[in-house]
């Protein structure tokens, strides 16, 4: 999130829930099993769906989000899949750390395959949206084993020159707010667009804050659950030099409307990669393909899945 302009999504409705649609009642219905595990001393915010033993799915969400960004696409898969989502170091109900690093993501990424028991049936695959596609590159070379194959879900690997994305924060104090309502209220993307499915801005929203202890004045206040110091010591085209050598299947889908993730981006990747077995636009997708198309990028994880574990 970030102060850009434009009137966050939540605005108009005062920190009241919107009304939920069926379908999305009913994806959340199905509630993970929530629980955490530790790696190098941060314990990782966990969520599961699914039975062990089943054929593995490990979604990863984007910088500054949090597992239950997969809340309401993982159940669509839960039926005859093992599901897990995480929240990396920094980030949702995760652990903080005093220094971060892709190469440390990426470790939260094989611990979460292990704590979640995703490969009973063999090496799972991993889903990666936005920032949550740079560990998942570097665990391709780093982790070969432990994965099946990838999905990019309008994510690219930011050369050099982008280790950092131009709104990130360093150092900073977070803002506090007086009340859940204000924060809310305030709940932006990064970058910024509205969204036709306000529901599902708002289960994001509420799982983005929590209550702290205020001092000034004193009582209860809230505010954004990262770790501000994150981008002070994590450099993100950490993954750059290794896209040659990733030699597992990846596959590709963004957002036809990105502001991010261009089809010159996608084009570019695809030629490095090794092999790249498809890349796929959401028709009328910005970068935050879930909030905008859910049920489309269901049925093109599905069919990526099954392109994936297809032998070449």
């Amino acid at each position: 999130m970030s102060e850009v302009e434009g009137e966050p999504p939540l605005a108009r409705f005062g920190g009241s829930p919107p009304p939920r649609v069926p379908w999305l009642a009913e994806a959340l219905a199905t509630a993970p099993d929530r629980s955490e595990f530790l790696c190098d001393g941060a314990a990782i915010e966990l969520l599961t769906w699914g039975e062990r033993g089943w054929p593995g799915l490990l979604f990863l969400h984007g910088n500054g989000g949090h597992a239950d960004w997969w809340s309401f696409i993982a159940p669509y898969f839960a039926k005859d899949r093992r599901c897990a989502a995480i929240s990396w170091s920094g980030m949702g109900g995760s652990g903080w750390r005093d220094q971060y690093s892709i190469e440390a993501y990426a470790r939260e990424l094989v611990g979460a395959i292990d704590a979640a028991g995703l490969a009973d049936a063999g090496p799972p695959v991993v889903i990666g949206h936005s920032f949550g596609g740079i560990p998942l590159m570097y665990a391709a070379v780093h982790h070969t084993d432990r994965l099946r194959g990838g999905i990019m879900v309008d994510s690219f690997v930011p050369p050099p020159e982008r280790k950092k994305p131009g709104w990130a924060v360093s150092g900073r104090n977070p803002p506090r707010y007086a009340s859940e309502a204000e924060i809310l209220m305030r709940y932006r993307f990064a970058p910024h667009q509205d969204s036709a499915h306000p529901d599902i801005v708002d289960y994001l929203a509420r799982h983005s804050v929590r209550e702290v202890a205020g001092d000034m004045p004193p009582g209860k206040q809230w505010t954004w659950r990262f770790d501000p110091r994150m981008w002070a010591t994590l450099d993100r085209s950490a993954a750059d030099p290794l896209v040659e050598q990733a030699n597992l299947p990846i596959g590709m889908i963004y957002g036809e409307c990105s502001a991010l993730v261009t089809a010159d981006h996608v084009s570019q990747l695809a030629s490095r990669l090794p092999d790249c077995r498809f890349a796929a636009a959401i028709p009328h997708a910005r970068h935050h393909i879930m909030v905008d198309e859910p049920i489309a990028l269901i049925a093109a994880l599905r069919v990526g899945i099954a392109a994936l574990e297809q032998k070449p």
